[in-house]
């Protein structure tokens, strides 16, 4: 199992993206970015990412909790997008 580190809140933000969330303009206010999709069962899903360089681990998996996504998965969302160099 691969353990989190630090990512930026960019990629973070690109990964909600490719999975159906988008942005939710009227809840972003000053540094955050709040990002809207519907769940499974139609409810709504808002998710806060603090728009800075790095998000610290705790942050992220706070970031992961509300989005409803294992960190598994997110790993694999990640390491997809991951350009492989020749």
């Amino acid at each position: 199992m691969t353990r989190l580190s630090v990512i930026s809140s960019d990629r973070v933000i690109r990964v909600l993206k490719r999975i159906g969330f988008d942005f939710a303009p009227k809840r972003s206010k000053g540094s955050q970015i709040a990002l809207s999709c519907l769940d499974e069962s139609g409810r709504p899903l808002l998710v806060v990412v603090p728009r800075r360089g790095d998000l610290p681990v705790g942050t992220l998996l706070s970031v992961l909790q509300q989005a409803a996504l294992p960190k598994e998965r997110f790993l694999f969302l990640i390491h997809e997008a991951v350009p492989v160099s020749s």
